[in-house]
Formats: structure tokens, C-alpha cells, sequence
């Protein structure tokens, strides 16, 4: 299989862990030799409710009887899909009630960035410097890391970054701006929270200058911080939000989020001002329904809290500078990217999932499913201390 894996599958780099999955259950992936791995990266944050969780499973298997794709999105009505936007308006601060649901988080980045231009008739768009919101040619050109960007230019135009947190930055948030997009809390970049009421004074300053704000919650929402959405946290109310990743228990889902009178404007002058063929896929719809009824059902996101303590608890070791982030997003800093490699790969043998972050080298992603039990998170941690011990 591994021939076959690098002679017929594109590879997204020279040297992928290409690990043969067999089957995957709870907080375990299986290989074809039977050898189980806890599983501490979650599909870097999209398994909310672990693997093959029954209710998403279930919901898929009934949705599979019924029907699957029938049309393109927005046409018909379609149970699944009616029903997830409407749990997502429940659960979302007015006016914040029409959802347009697609198939990626930056395909939603990307309806994102049209309707904040079409609304405002503006074209600068402003993002973070070290910002991640996806690979797509929008989204792509959103992101400062030159080195990244340098063998797909032309990319789009009127894009200005700004350092996040940085209140003097904030100053060139202008009428000229359409939108100012970022993530709640900053990604590949080292899982950066925003500090000293940031993301308020950044939807203040939208407001006074008629800009849109855009928070990019694929990593941090659905549950993972300990609120539905990140912005929970912070004292502050996009104006449009972006989903994605653990919003689909699994499977590939994106939406984005923003008034009826906003999103109107994607639908005439012209018509069809974003088009989707599997946006709001029946089955998807399904299984992304489950998972936000769950999340929100239960007490997982107040767990999420309780294990992050533990895990900061339990990863206290010298060579451990810092543990980043908020609820199940953290990344644990280590010395130096030796470290972080060793670690991550001798996890791998030993029966651990660790993954890397996309601009911080130093960083160890530790984003396991919301449903990991407190035994497996001390499990795990005694994984990565043990290998520590022996750097």
C-alpha cells in the first residue's frame, strides 16, 4: 500500500507519517497490523466527537436510506441541511442567523471574502500577519509567508496585514477597508490568544469605519475552547463567522455565518453571487447535525475546561517552555524544533498521535477529541514526559 500511496495520491509533502489505517473508534486509530494509536490530533481538530462516534454514524446511515445528493445547494429544501442552520442561528448571537453551508473551511473563507465585498462595494481586505485560513487562491492571499505564496502569484489584490494584538495596527483598519479578517485564536502561528480585550477594540474600530468583521473559528468553535464558538471567550461579535473542521463529526463541511440582510446580497446583482454543488450535502448535513446536538446537549465543552487543566497539569516538565491555547487547542512549546520533531515521531512508535503547527516549529499540537476520556489524556501525557525524560 505504501508503493501505491506515493505513486497514485498526490502528497502535500516530501515526507508524510503514512500510517496504513485500518479502522478508527473513539480516541484510537488502528493500523493494518493492529497496533492502536491515542489519537491527541483529532484530524488536526475535526474529529470533535472522536472516531465513528454511533450518533453521527447513526445519522448518516438513516440519512443514507433516504436520499443523497439531489441537487445543487439552495434550490431544494432539505431536512439536514434546514435543520443545522437553524441550530447554528439558535446557538448564535443576533444577527447572526443566515448560514451558507459548503464543503470546506476555506471554501467558506472564501464566500467569506466575496460577501464582505459585495456588502460593502469595498475591496481592501485586512488579515494577521502569520494568519492561516486556508490553501485556496483567496485564502492563500491572505496569508503574509512570502516563501508560501511566492510560486502560485498573482494572487488576489488589496490585501494589508497587521500584526495580531497590536493595538497601534488598528489604526489602519479604514473606510477604505471591506473586512478585517481573523482568527479567534491564532493557529499555525502557535495557537495565540487574543489579550487585553483585542478582538473587541478590532469589532469597535470595524464599526466606526463601516469595515466588516470576519473571525475565522475552523480550529477554535464547536465546542473546543469550552464555549460553541471561540468568540465566546472574548467580548466580542463577528459580523460574519466562518466554521468548519469539527463542525461535520468527520466529514468535510464548511459554513459561514452573517445576517439575512447581508447574505441577501450574495443572491441577486449578480444571482448565484457563490454557487456550491455539495454545499449542505444531505449526508453531511446529517452527520454535522449530530455533532453540533451533542456538543451542545451535553457537557462536553465544561469538560473541555476540566482537561485542559489536566493536561497542563500533567505536562509539567522542564523542557516544556509554555502550554498555548485555551480548552482542547493547546500546543505545548517545547526548546526547539529538534525537540519538537523527535517528540512528535517517537510518539508516533510508542502509540501517540502528535501533530505540528504550520509557522511555529517549537509547538506541539495537542488537540484530541472533545470526548477523550480523563484517563487516556493521562495516558498520553505520561507518552510525551517519558519521551522528554530522555531528550
Amino acid at each position: 500500500m505504501q508503493d501505491d500511496f506515493f505513486k497514485y495520491q498526490a502528497q502535500t509533502t516530501p515526507h508524510p507519517l503514512a500510517l496504513e489505517i485500518s479502522h478508527a473508534k473513539g480516541s484510537y486509530i488502528y493500523d493494518k497490523k493492529g497496533k492502536a494509536y491515542l489519537d491527541f490530533v483529532a484530524g488536526v481538530s475535526a474529529c470533535s466527537l472522536g472516531h465513528s462516534h454511533p450518533k453521527v454514524v447513526n445519522a448518516v446511515k438513516k440519512q443514507l436510506d433516504q436520499y443523497l445528493h439531489v441537487m445543487v445547494y439552495g434550490e431544494y429544501i432539505q431536512e439536514p441541511a434546514l435543520e443545522l442552520a437553524k441550530l447554528l442561528a439558535k446557538h448564535l448571537p443576533q444577527p447572526l442567523e443566515t448560514t451558507y453551508l459548503v464543503n470546506s473551511g476555506t471554501e467558506a473563507i472564501e464566500g467569506s471574502l466575496k460577501l464582505a465585498r459585495r456588502y460593502t462595494g469595498r475591496t481592501e481586505i485586512i488579515a494577521a500577519k502569520n494568519a492561516y485560513h486556508g490553501n485556496t487562491m483567496g485564502s492563500l492571499s491572505l496569508m503574509d509567508y512570502e516563501e508560501r505564496k511566492a510560486p502560485f502569484l498573482p494572487l488576489i489584490p488589496d490585501i494589508k496585514h497587521i500584526t495580531f494584538n497590536s493595538e497601534i495596527d488598528l489604526e489602519q483598519i479604514t473606510n477604505k477597508t471591506a473586512a478585517v479578517i481573523l482568527e479567534t485564536i491564532q493557529g499555525g502561528a502557535g495557537f495565540i490568544e487574543p489579550h487585553n480585550n483585542y478582538l473587541q477594540k478590532v469589532q469597535q474600530r470595524c464599526n466606526e469605519v463601516g469595515a466588516i468583521f470576519i473571525l475565522d473559528e475552523i480550529q477554535p468553535g464547536i465546542g473546543r475552547t469550552g464555549k460553541l464558538f471561540g468568540f465566546e471567550n472574548y467580548n466580542c461579535q463577528p459580523d460574519i463567522v466562518v466554521t468548519g473542521k469539527g463542525l461535520g463529526g468527520g466529514l468535510p463541511i464548511g459554513a459561514f455565518t452573517a445576517s439575512k440582510d447581508m447574505m441577501l446580497t450574495l443572491s441577486d446583482n449578480p444571482k448565484l453571487g457563490h454557487i456550491t454543488t455539495f454545499g449542505g450535502n444531505p449526508v453531511i448535513a446529517a452527520a454535522a447535525l449530530a455533532t453540533l446536538k451533542e456538543i451542545t446537549e451535553s457537557d462536553l465543552m465544561v469538560q473541555a475546561l476540566e482537561k485542559e487543566q489536566l493536561i497542563r497539569t500533567h505536562l509539567n516538565h522542564k523542557h516544556i517552555k509554555e502550554i498555548r491555547g485555551k480548552g482542547l487547542m493547546l500546543a505545548a512549546m517545547v526548546d526547539n524544533s529538534e525537540i519538537t520533531n523527535e517528540v512528535i515521531l517517537k510518539a508516533q512508535d510508542e502509540g501517540l498521535i502528535l501533530f505540528w503547527l504550520l509557522f511555529e516549529p517549537k509547538a506541539i499540537r495537542i488537540t484530541p477529541p472533545l470526548t477523550i476520556s480523563k484517563g487516556e489524556i493521562i495516558k498520553g501525557c505520561q507518552i510525551i514526559t517519558s519521551i522528554l525524560d530522555n531528550i
